[in-house]
Parts: C-alpha cells; sequence; structure tokens
C-alpha cells in the first residue's frame, strides 16, 4: 500500500469520527487555493530554474472533549501542479491527532495517536520537489490505571507502534511498547513519579539492525500558578539484535515554562538521552494533548527529520519567549542540538538556529507579519558546515467572517562548504481561503 493511500485512509478515518454524531465537536475546515511562482524551483546553485505553481488544498481542525471521547486532529491535504511541467505533479497530505478513550472510567483507556508528515528524502539536500516524501508514524494502546493509596496512583501502558515512508523504506519498522509508572501527590501542585519503559523495534528491511530500548527514570513536576516545571532523570540503554553491540547513556529531561503576564511567556527545555527518527515523529503529536484551539491549516511545509533506521545520542536545548498585544505580537525560540549515531548510519551533527516571527495588526482585519529562521549544520564526520536562512513577509486580509486572502515573499539562502550544495531563491505567493 503506498504512503499517499495510507495516508487518504487515515484522513478518511478521522473525518468519519469527525461525522458520527455520537462523537459530536468542534470541526473547522478550510478550502485554499492559490498561485506561486519560484525563481529557482530546484534550489540548485548553478542552474536555477523559475517556475509557477497552482497549490489548491483542504485543511481541517477537530476537537471533541466529552465524558468517554476526548480528541483532537488537524490535518491537510493539497495538489501542487507544476505549470511549467518540470516536475510531476505532487499530492501532499499531512496529519496530526491524539485520541483517548475511556473504556472503563478511572481503570482501563485506549490511545491511539498518529502523525502524517512531508520529510526530505535526505537533509543533506536542498528542499526541492524531488527530494520530499510521505511518512506516516501510528500508535495504538491500552492504558490501565490503578490505585495504590489516598496519594499513590499507578497506570501500565501496552503500545503497538508503525512507522512507514514512501521513499526511505529503512524507516519501515514495527514496534511494541510497555511503560509502567508509579505516581505519588507530594501537595496539590507537586507529583512525584517513578517510570520504567521498553521498546523492541523490528524493520521491515532485513537488512537493517533491530533493538530493544530500556529506560528507567524519576520525574517530578510542579506547576504554580505562574511557573511550571517538569524534569526526568534516570538511565537509558540500547541493546542491538544479534549480538552487535549495546550503549547506555544518563537520561536527563528537563522543562520550565514562566507566564510573566496575560501577554508575555517564557520557556526553556533540555533534553538528553537516545532517539530515532519515528520517535521524533511520535513527539509531535504531543501537543494535541492540551485539546487547544487552533485554525486548520492552510498549507504543507517540509519538516527536517533525518529520515532513517539511526539511532541517535541527542543533546538539545530549546528556549522561546512569545508576546501577544492587542496589535502586536512576537516571537522568537532560539535552539541548539547536538547528534551522535550509535551505529554510524547517518554523519554525526551539531547544529543551532533561531525562528522569529513578528506581527501587526494594521486594522481590525489587515495583519503584516514577517518572520526569519537561521540554522547552521556541521555534520563532524563529514566536515561540512552548512548555513540556511529563510526571511519573508506575508500580508492577510479578512473580508468577512468566511473569506480571506493572503500574500507572502520568501526569500531562502544556503551555504555550505560541499560543492554546489548552496542556493539562493525568491518565492511569491498568493491565495484566497474559505474557512468555516
Amino acid at each position: 500500500m503506498s504512503s499517499s493511500t495510507r495516508l487518504a485512509r487515515a484522513i478518511s478515518l478521522a473525518l468519519a469520527l469527525v461525522a458520527a454524531p455520537a462523537f459530536a465537536g468542534q470541526f473547522n475546515y478550510s478550502f485554499y487555493g492559490g498561485v506561486e511562482y519560484s525563481d529557482n524551483i530546484n534550489l540548485s546553485p548553478t542552474a536555477p530554474e523559475s517556475q509557477w505553481v497552482l497549490i489548491p488544498g483542504f485543511g481541517f481542525d477537530y476537537v471533541q472533549q466529552g465524558a468517554t471521547l476526548q480528541a483532537h486532529v488537524t490535518g491537510a491535504a493539497e495538489y501542487r501542479d507544476y505549470l511549467g511541467g518540470r516536475y510531476a505533479n505532487q499530492k501532499l497530505g499531512e496529519l496530526a491527532g491524539l485520541a483517548n478513550w475511556i473504556v472503563l472510567p478511572g481503570r482501563l483507556d485506549f490511545t491511539a495517536q498518529d502523525y502524517a508528515s512531508v520529510q526530505p528524502i535526505s537533509t543533506l539536500s536542498s528542499d526541492a520537489p524531488g527530494n520530499q516524501q510521505q511518512t506516516n508514524v501510528l500508535t495504538v494502546g491500552p492504558t490501565l490505571h490503578f490505585n495504590l493509596g489516598t496519594a499513590m496512583r499507578g497506570q501500565a501502558e501496552l503500545r503497538y507502534i508503525n512507522s512507514r515512508a514512501s521513499r526511505t523504506t529503512q524507516f519501515n519498522s514495527s514496534r511494541g511498547a510497555a511503560a509502567l509508572r508509579l505516581m505519588r501527590d507530594l501537595s496539590p501542585t507537586s507529583q512525584l513519579s517513578l517510570n520504567l519503559e521498553s521498546q523492541k523495534v523490528n524493520f521491515d528491511d532485513r537488512g537493517e539492525v533491530d533493538y530493544r530500548r530500556d529506560e528507567a527514570f524519576v520525574g517530578f513536576v510542579r506547576r504554580l500558578a505562574h511557573l511550571d516545571f517538569d524534569l526526568a532523570a534516570g538511565w537509558s540503554h540500547i541493546r542491538l539484535s544479534g549480538g552487535k553491540g549495546s550503549a547506555s547513556d544518563p537520561l536527563v529531561r528537563a522543562n520550565a515554562s514562566w507566564h510573566a503576564s496575560a501577554r508575555n511567556t517564557f520557556g526553556i527545555s533540555y533534553a538528553r538521552g537516545y532517539s530515532d527518527a519515528a520517535q521524533d515523529l511520535i513527539n509531535l503529536v504531543e501537543p494535541a494533548e492540551t485539546g487547544g484551539r487552533v485554525s486548520a491549516p492552510l498549507s504543507i511545509q517540509t519538516g527536517g527529520a533525518v529520515i532513517g533506521s539511526g539511532i541517535y545520542l541527542e543533546r538539545r536545548l530549546d528556549a522561546h519567549y512569545d508576546y501577544s498585544g492587542e496589535r502586536f505580537s512576537f516571537s522568537l525560540s532560539p535552539w541548539y542540538r547536538k547528534l551522535h549515531y550509535v551505529e554510524g548510519t547517518q554523519p554525526d551533527e551539531t547544529g543551532r538556529g533561531a525562528n522569529a516571527g513578528v506581527g501587526y495588526r494594521l486594522s481590525a482585519r489587515l495583519t503584516l507579519s514577517a518572520f526569519a529562521n537561521y540554522e547552521r549544520e556541521h555534520y563532524t564526520t563529514l566536515a561540512r558546515r552548512d548555513t540556511t536562512t529563510n526571511v519573508g513577509v506575508a500580508l492577510r486580509q479578512q473580508l468577512n467572517s468566511h473569506w480571506s486572502w493572503r500574500a507572502s515573499l520568501l526569500d531562502r539562502h544556503r551555504t555550505s562548504s560541499a560543492p554546489d550544495s548552496g542556493y539562493r531563491a525568491k518565492e511569491i505567493y498568493f491565495g484566497v481561503v474559505y474557512q468555516r
């Protein structure tokens, strides 16, 4: 079954759930269509090709907060018609969903997560149309809850995880995961936990090395009026099948968020531990747990995950600042990341960068925004450095409660120490949107 077929079935299933009267929730959707012009559609340093692209699409967002079902599903599907015929037309889609069904209140839940996205075939190449593929990660399984006293409770989890990519077959795998957690409330705002997790990974490609990952860690969570902490510390162990080796390392995760005022929020997080591409994509679904309302997506962007079978030790530091005023908004998110691959299947890398955005409401229905992101990657085992900068401006006007238009200008620039790997491109976009 092709990746596009799997994605279509996933979206159909999500829409069927939305349409079921028994699970009525809040459903927003949008139809959008636009035209884009690029003076270097192939992102080539030596032979740029200009191209017009026609892009119709559909996006939706669904939230259900019922007594037996809590769900948040958001997704989009679009068609890209390359009018110059340089590239084959594309059908792209993305889906991020989390659903939790309470089978027995306070005792048994059943959870399903799905994340479908467009990712690069190779992160060493530019984000040209020929370097894109569909990926999908599905997680399903039960959670058993039990009480161990007035202040202590526990839960046991079983999960089946399936990962697929349309081009990089080394990513395709089936996984079984289990977890046991004991939680004790120290106060109305603090909780201590002991966590044991195990995951067995079996790749479809017999040339890849299966492995098992075991983790044990202690967690501490504190929620105050304006300050939140989430800390975890323990140990991770990787054991490759066939006696091909093992690796162990400390596990550390720390997050802090400070709501300084109704308009200002600061945050910082640090993570150190083993991971892989499928696990990172699973983590992208987790924000849906909050049940926060978002608009239906109006475009599909290519991600930056290194799609493959490689296990890596990751060290990552992120920070963010967000300001939201009546007319002015601003966000800044610097980050640092270092990856070391256990098996050497991919080049080790060290990256740093930042994302920034500014918005200003010119009038009640007209908003001007600007955005920029900077990323510098050093592939240590290749002695290669890439620096990528994207800067853009956008204008959007809400014509009425349903119709709007948007226009944007984007400048994309990459320099690289590798021959013929840099590029410069300008993109112009204009489109209309119908939202409900």
